[in-house]
């Protein structure tokens, strides 16, 4: 009997799990603290998160000499359900470094008790707008400190476990589940803000759009698993090579809804309606978390089911992906180019539609993957993806961590907001200078132009002579807004407006000013530095980011 057990039974790979679940246990120390902590106390709940984040890194260390398996099924050692090789390595670091970097940039979101919740200076709509302006007035978009902090911290520690699980899942089931465990809690993050109807209202379309998009995705999967009869990666893609042709019809169909499901994460054409609406309506750094954390769990989990399940239905999902990168990246530029500056949000709105347009550019080697001629080829465009998602999460993130540093005195959060900020904030200016030029792909940015030629030889070595043109010409529409932004912040500020009589008139008009608080600053730092220094060597990032995943 024991050995008969012996046969079915596997021990587990702690190790190879270990960041998702360090990720997930310091997800429920969290919880369980914040019931016992006293109000003044709770910060600590932020940095038990962040350190929680730290510790899962750091257990990557060990996982980067080689494949680590476990879950495998004891009558086929190669079919596994989680495997830590050098691609999951890779797109766990990132998420994880994304995560700790939001959590830095949240701490004075959720803590900020003192802070007032109406615009201040020039914010205040002295015109009479209304419009976005007077609601942005009106719903304390600048507030911060209404976040309830033990729910924000559990709720962005578990959707980052779910984000850590995904990349290394092998099959189906799996990636379904690790695929929800890392949005579920990102809806709530998005509507978590209190007395907030722009919140409520992104997280509510948010959820409707990815339930509707999860559903056609489980649909998908199981039309797959009913033509193969199999839900790991590895037998599906043997299956699908010999399906039977009564099966052909259903098996095309299982693909195509479950890249639709897909395309919605990553937020392609048609599938990106949701994504102005949400980075605006959630906290600054919920935005962050889902451009860029958000982002890499759609495209890994797009990559494995194309590349490692489906290539033998590449002929399908190779044209499909490549019409969706040139949609995708044309709607995002050409709305990002529409943005008013004196419209409120208009920041967040550009770098909203700017994610857009780089999802577009990330799309373009998995399409490329679909027309090449070997494992190898496949797995070397699928690399280019990778090296330009970790060039998009360090610039994006300080982006993203300027415009919340802008916030703090211009709630509206126009983009005539940032208007002389060299002559307020020099270093932040030279920051958002710099990454902005790097998603323009422009030097001093050399990160960005390299990752843009990388993706651009993908589809040239693949044949996609059409979409390296449509590429070609999207980056020059971004230039212009890229650029214009770029030139505002260094432009002379505008003139004070005068003060009325009285004293209370004259503060009023004053411009506000409040300390940064350090964990911001940091995370600007963090970002501009690994910024500069993958700048410096860009051939070590393609290096890094395409290990073999075949």
């Amino acid at each position: 009997m024991t050995a008969l057990a012996g046969g079915y039974v596997q021990s587990v790979d702690w190790l190879a799990i270990a960041p998702p679940t360090i990720t997930a246990a310091a997800a429920l120390a969290v919880l369980v603290a914040d019931l016992f902590l006293a109000e003044r106390n709770k910060p600590l709940l932020g940095w038990l998160a962040t350190g929680g984040l730290a510790l899962a890194a750091l257990f990557l260390l060990p996982l980067r000499d080689g494949d680590r398996r476990t879950f495998c099924l004891t009558s086929d050692g190669g079919a596994c359900s989680y495997t830590a090789d050098h691609f999951a390595v890779v797109i766990q670091l990132l998420v994880l470094g994304g995560a700790l970097l939001t959590a830095l940039l949240s701490m004075s979101e959720v803590h900020d008790r003192g802070a007032d919740n109406t615009p201040e200076g020039p914010d205040t709509d002295p015109e009479g707008r209304g419009g976005d302006a007077g609601r942005a007035g009106s719903e304390g978009r600048g507030g911060r400190g209404n976040v309830p902090a033990g729910e924000f911290w559990f709720l962005l520690l578990s959707s980052a476990a779910g984000a850590a699980l995904l990349p290394a899942s092998r099959d189906l089931a799996t990636l379904v589940v690790a695929l929800e465990v890392a949005s579920l809690p990102a809806f709530a993050l998005v509507g978590l803000r209190r007395g907030d109807r722009l919140s409520s209202e992104a997280a509510l379309k948010f959820f409707l759009s990815s339930v509707t998009a999860t559903a056609v995705m489980l649909m998908g999967v199981s039309f797959v698993y009913a033509a193969t009869g199999s839900l790991h990666l590895s037998r599906i893609a043997g299956a699908l090579g010999h399906v039977d042709p009564r099966l052909d019809t259903l098996a095309q169909a299982g693909v195509v809804l479950t890249l639709v499901g897909f395309a919605f994460k990553t937020a392609a054409v048609p599938f990106h309606f949701w994504v102005p609406d949400t980075y605006v309506g959630a906290p600054l750094p919920v935005a962050a978390y889902l451009s860029v954390i958000g982002k890499a769990v759609g495209f890994s989990g797009l990559i494995l089911v194309t590349v490692l399940a489906f290539p033998a239905y590449a002929d399908v999902w190779g044209p499909a992906v490549a019409v969706l990168a040139g949609l995708t990246m044309t709607a995002g530029n050409v709305a990002a180019l529409r943005q008013r500056p004196d419209r409120a949000h208009s920041a967040v709105r550009l770098l909203a539609w700017s994610s857009v347009a780089q999802a577009g550019y990330l799309l373009v080697p998995i399409a490329a993957a679909g027309y090449a001629d070997s494992s190898g080829d496949a797995a070397h465009a699928v690399g280019s993806t990778v090296a330009y998602a970790l060039m998009y999460a360090a610039v994006n993130l300080g982006a993203f961590a300027v415009a919340a540093l802008v916030t703090r005195t211009h709630p509206a959060g126009r983009l005539s907001d940032y208007r002389g900020l060299y002559a307020s904030r020099p270093a932040a200016a030279l920051a958002l200078g710099f990454f902005l030029l790097c998603l323009a792909g422009l030097p001093p940015g050399v990160i960005g132009l390299f990752a843009k030629v990388t993706v651009f030889s993908a589809a040239v070595d693949a044949g996609l002579g059409w979409l390296a043109v449509v590429m070609a010409v999207n980056v020059v529409i971004a230039l212009y807004y890229y650029l214009q932004w770029t030139a505002v912040l260094f432009r002379a500020p505008e003139p004070a407006a005068q003060p009325t009589t009285g004293t209370a008139a004259t503060a009023a008009a004053a411009p506000a000013t409040r300390a940064v608080p350090a964990s911001l600053t940091a995370v600007i730092g963090l970002a501009a530095v690994l910024g500069v220094a993958l700048s410096g060597a860009p051939q070590l990032v393609l290096r890094f980011a395409s290990g073999a995943l075949l």
